[in-house]
C-alpha cells in the first residue's frame, strides 16, 4: 500500500512540477526547469525520505538556466525541530521589495503589542459660549491609513453635539507627530509612492480640505484661518478620537501588500520610541535592537523603509528565516501575524497561486514584487505535520513568472509527502 501510495504522489508531483506558464506577451518566459529536469526530479525525490527530498528537488531546481543570470537566497528552517532543512546563499545580501513589511509587521507587534489602537484626534482650545467657540481647533494626525468619511463625520458630528456652530478662531493641523519628509529614502520618483503625512485621507493629503468641507456642510462657520500647520497645546480640551486597531491595519498591509499602510505602521514603530517628530532613522534602530535580539548583526543589514519599496533595503534569507522563528515562538505576535498573511490559493496576493492539493490553504506568506525582483517568505506545514518556515529571495530577476513559478515549486517540495 505504501509503495502504491508513493506512485500516485509521484505522479502528482509531475503534473504539479511540470506545468507550463500561461502564455502572456510575446516576450514569454521559458519554464523554470524543462521536463526531463522535472522527471529526474521526481524519480530522485521518491527514492528519499523527507527532509532530503527537498534537498534533493530544492537543488535540481536550481540547476535552471534563470539563476544563469540571476541570484538567489533560500533558508528553510524546521520549526518543531528548531533546525534548519535548508539552506543555500542564506547570507548573500539582497534586496527584499515587500517581504520587508514582514520585518516592519514582526517589530510593530514586539514593540507595540497586538492592541495597539492608530488614533486621530480632534480637539478644542479656549470656551463655548451660545454656540459660538471661542478658541482654536486642531486635528491631531497619528498616521492612521484607516481614517474615513464615518470618522470624518464624526469629527464634525462631536462639535455639533458640544453646540457648536461657529468658530471665532483658527483651525490647525497637528501634524508635529512625524518629521517633514515626504519619499522614503531610496523610492523611485516615478512609483505610485504613498503620502507620507500623519493627516492622511482617501490615500491623498487632503484630511484638511475635506474637514473645512464637512465643517460648511454641516452648518458650522469658522471666521478665523484654517488648515494651518501649529502643535496642539497641552490645555486643549478633546472633541472626539477614532481609532482603528493594529489587526485592521496589518490585515490590509499583509494581503494585500499595501505601501501606505506599512509605512503608517513604521512610523508607530518610530513615534514609539519617543521621539519627536518621529523618523525613519527611529523606526530603523528599533528594527536593528530586534535583529540583535534574536541573534544577528544588525550592522550586516541595511534598512530603509517600511514597505520595501526602497532600493537602499538589503537583508538576506537568514534574516528573514530568523524573524520568522522569533515571531512563531512568541504567540503574542504569531497570533496577529499568522491571520494577516495571504494564504496560498485562498486570498490576498497569494490568491492565484499555489492551488494544488500539496500548497493550497496551507502555504501562509507574504510576496514580495519590484522591478528585478521576486520575493517569497513565510511558513507552511510539511507532510509530516511540521511547521516550517521560509525566505525565497530573488534579485535580477528579468521574467517574473520565471521566479514566482520557481517559489511556488519550492514550496511544493517543503509540502508533499
Amino acid at each position: 500500500m505504501n509503495k502504491i501510495f508513493r506512485y500516485v504522489m509521484g505522479l502528482m508531483m509531475a503534473m504539479l512540477l511540470t506545468l507550463p506558464v500561461q502564455a502572456q506577451t510575446d516576450d514569454d518566459e521559458v519554464e523554470v526547469a524543462d521536463s526531463t529536469m522535472m522527471d529526474s526530479l521526481v524519480t530522485d525525490t521518491l527514492k528519499l525520505p523527507w527532509p532530503e527530498s527537498v534537498q534533493v528537488g530544492i537543488n535540481k531546481l536550481l540547476e535552471s538556466k534563470m539563476f544563469e543570470t540571476s541570484q538567489v537566497g533560500i533558508m528553510v528552517w524546521d520549526l518543531e525541530a528548531d533546525s534548519c532543512i535548508y539552506s543555500y546563499r542564506e547570507r548573500q545580501l539582497m534586496r527584499p521589495a515587500s517581504t520587508m513589511k514582514l520585518m516592519t509587521a514582526i517589530t510593530a507587534l514586539d514593540k507595540l503589542g497586538g492592541s495597539y489602537q492608530f488614533k486621530t484626534t480632534l480637539k478644542y482650545t479656549g470656551n463655548i459660549e451660545n454656540g459660538v467657540l471661542k478658541g482654536d481647533v486642531y486635528c491631531i494626525g497619528g498616521m492612521d491609513p484607516r481614517f474615513n468619511s464615518d470618522d470624518m463625520t464624526a469629527f464634525v458630528n462631536g462639535l455639533k453635539d458640544m453646540g457648536v456652530d461657529t468658530i471665532r478662531g483658527s483651525i490647525y493641523a497637528d501634524r508635529s507627530m512625524k518629521d517633514d519628509d515626504l519619499l522614503g529614502e531610496g523610492w523611485c520618483w516615478d512609483d505610485d509612492n504613498p503620502v507620507l503625512s500623519p493627516l492622511v485621507f482617501q490615500r491623498k493629503d487632503i484630511f484638511m480640505d475635506r474637514f473645512l468641507a464637512k465643517l460648511k456642510d454641516a452648518g458650522i462657520v469658522y471666521e478665523g484661518m484654517y488648515a494651518s500647520n501649529k502643535t496642539c497645546p497641552s490645555s486643549s480640551f478633546t472633541v472626539c478620537t477614532r481609532f482603528h486597531t493594529m489587526d485592521q491595519v496589518l490585515h490590509k498591509m499583509m494581503k494585500e501588500s499595501d505601501n501606505l499602510y506599512a509605512e503608517c505602521m513604521y512610523y508607530q514603530i518610530a513615534a514609539s520610541t519617543g521621539n519627536r517628530p518621529a523618523s525613519a532613522k527611529s523606526a530603523r534602530n528599533v528594527e536593528r535592537q530586534l535583529i540583535r535580539k534574536i541573534g544577528l548583526d544588525p550592522q550586516r543589514y541595511k534598512l530603509a523603509d517600511g514597505s520595501g519599496l526602497s532600493l537602499y533595503n538589503y537583508l538576506s534569507a537568514e534574516l528573514e528565516v530568523k524573524m520568522l522563528r522569533y515571531a512563531y515562538r512568541n504567540d503574542n505576535i504569531k497570533e496577529h501575524l499568522m491571520q494577516s498573511l495571504p494564504i496560498g490559493g485562498v486570498d490576498g496576493t497569494l490568491k492565484k497561486r499555489m492551488k494544488n492539493s500539496f500548497t493550497h490553504g496551507n502555504v501562509k506568506a507574504k510576496t514580495g514584487t519590484l522591478t528585478g525582483i521576486i520575493s517569497l517568505a513565510g511558513y507552511c506545514k510539511a507532510a509530516n505535520g511540521h511547521d516550517l518556515c521560509f525566505s525565497i529571495i530573488n534579485n535580477g530577476i528579468m521574467h517574473g513568472s520565471n521566479a514566482r513559478n520557481f517559489a511556488d515549486k519550492v514550496c511544493t517540495l517543503l509540502c508533499q509527502p
